[in-house]
């Protein structure tokens, strides 16, 4: 071999190398809200509809009704599609923050109730908002408490195999990345980790800045899509919920993101619900964001 066909040669295999790792597929799994699926389907249809669109997961919120959750085991194990993790309940209403002993009482009844569903279901993780700051309770009250709650119900969670992944939302608490880092760190647990959304951050930072910075901390991943467009009418932009692939999100950084961290757990897509059309669209959007398209 010369040195000119060596160099050719080993210049198109880094070049091919190259091209592979950019555009090689996540290896995250999809999900889909149980809130996305027609609600004018029973159980085994809505789980079935999920398969049929492409996803291999199911996001599923609290039940109190041994009915329901066994309805709703039963349609995982025929379809095979397996129900993830389970969207705590109370966490809005009656937030683990307040100085009010019923309220967080109340929460940690149903947060109870969660981890019993992610263990009936075999789901791997309960999400939690776990504060809301506002006049009444201080960002410092915020974080005290809730740390205070969650490391009571920890061993719970370690009994039942359960992790509690904490989400960033618009609750005006963990607003930047160090912060979401440290607050997750301070439990020393492997039983608290972070649910990430990429769109909740965008109003003040970016998804792939917050990725790097979380790293293995992040457990699951909530997927949608955030624009400010112009409205001609007020002639202003203004804030919306959009389709995957049609807001300001730049889904290049956030996969190079994911694939530096080495993220192979599940995303779950988090839209207003549709149809099978609609679903199948948004699947075939999902697979182009983790294809790095």
């Amino acid at each position: 071999m010369t040195r000119r066909t060596f160099l050719a040669a080993t210049g198109i295999t880094a070049v091919a190398a190259a091209q592979t790792t950019s555009t090689a597929r996540l290896p995250i799994k999809k999900a889909v809200l149980y809130s996305m699926l027609p609600a004018n389907m029973s159980e085994l249809d809505r789980f079935q509809l999920a398969k049929d669109c492409g996803f291999v997961a199911i996001e599923c919120g609290t039940t109190d009704d041994p009915k329901e959750a066994e309805a709703l085991l039963a349609a995982s194990k025929k379809t095979g599609v397996i129900i993830h993790s389970v969207m705590n309940r109370d966490h809005w209403k009656y937030p683990l923050s307040s100085a009010d002993a019923d309220v967080v009482g109340k929460s940690m009844a149903g947060l109870k109730t969660s981890l019993h569903n992610a263990h009936m279901w075999g789901a791997e993780t309960v999400l939690l908002v776990p504060a809301v700051v506002n006049p009444q309770t201080t960002y410092k009250e915020a974080w005290e408490r809730s740390q205070k709650q969650i490391r009571e119900i920890l061993p719970l969670a370690e009994e039942l195999k359960v992790v509690i992944a904490v989400e960033e939302v618009w609750n005006k608490f963990l607003l930047s990345p160090l912060e979401f880092a440290r607050y997750v760190d301070d439990f020393h647990s492997p039983w608290l980790k972070s649910y990430f959304d990429v769109g909740n951050v965008v109003l003040y930072g970016y998804p792939q800045d917050w990725i790097r910075t979380l790293g293995n901390r992040i457990a699951k991943v909530h997927i949608k899509d955030f624009s400010f467009r112009q409205n001609p009418e007020i002639k202003k932009r203004v804030p919306e919920w959009v389709n995957l692939r049609d807001g300001d999100i730049d889904w290049k950084e956030v996969y190079n993101a994911f694939h530096e961290i080495g993220y192979h757990g599940v995303a779950t897509v988090e839209l207003d619900g549709g149809d099978g059309p609609y679903l199948r669209d948004v699947s075939h959007r999902f697979d182009l964001i983790l294809s790095g398209a």
